[in-house]
């Protein structure tokens, strides 16, 4: 028998990788807080974060509690700093504006959670953006208005045109940067004998 499969987010964007893999599931928003603990480093904040949601949502779904459960969170690192998400336009022109030249680090927490034996795999996936050196401030102001990036870390989305506003990418997998790495996902599910190929 199948075991429910559960996308323990609400993102549309991770919604449509998911719907990428042909695999059955289900979507649900675990709510949890998200504040880094004192000395925290981002792959242990992201990992934790996303082992918490995936545990959330066994907790809180009635047929969760023999579901293959995936959760994900990511944030974005520049010069050390953890950022945020900008939440107004003005925070993330300012923010966008402080990466031109420079290298963001994306890492995403991914963590596969088997509720029916109480086990997680949990891992963190690194991607790098380089800036564009000859960005304007007329262009980040445009893209701002453009997509609206203000729920997002960093400040942009490269599943849109964000991808205007970098040089270079580079990391093992691209769908990183959306927030759900699935080319390791896929392994992870892989493990537990779940494979969209078989």
């Amino acid at each position: 028998m199948a075991r429910t499969l559960i996308l323990g987010s609400s993102s549309p964007y991770r919604r449509e990788l998911m719907e990428r893999l042909h695999l059955d599931f289900e979507t649900f928003k675990p709510e949890i807080d998200e504040q880094a603990l004192p000395g925290e480093s981002p792959q242990a904040l992201v990992q934790r974060l996303a082992e918490a949601k995936a545990k959330k949502v066994s907790f809180a779904m009635s047929n969760a509690t023999e579901a293959l459960i995936i959760g994900s969170d990511q944030v974005a690192v520049c010069n050390g700093e953890i950022l945020g998400k900008p939440h107004t336009k003005e925070r993330a022109i300012t923010q966008l504006l402080s990466f031109v030249g420079r290298k963001v680090t994306f890492y995403t927490g991914l963590s596969l959670y088997d509720a029916a034996e109480n086990t997680a795999q949990t891992v963190c996936e690194p991607f790098y953006v380089t800036f564009r050196t000859d960005l304007t401030e007329a262009e980040i102001t445009r893209y701002v208005e453009l997509e609206q990036p203000l729920n997002c870390a960093g400040s942009f989305k490269s599943e849109g045109l964000g991808t205007a506003l970098f040089a270079e990418l580079s990391g093992k997998d691209p769908n990183s940067l959306i927030g759900l790495p699935t080319i390791k996902l896929l392994e992870l599910l892989r493990n537990v004998g779940v494979n969209p190929l078989a």
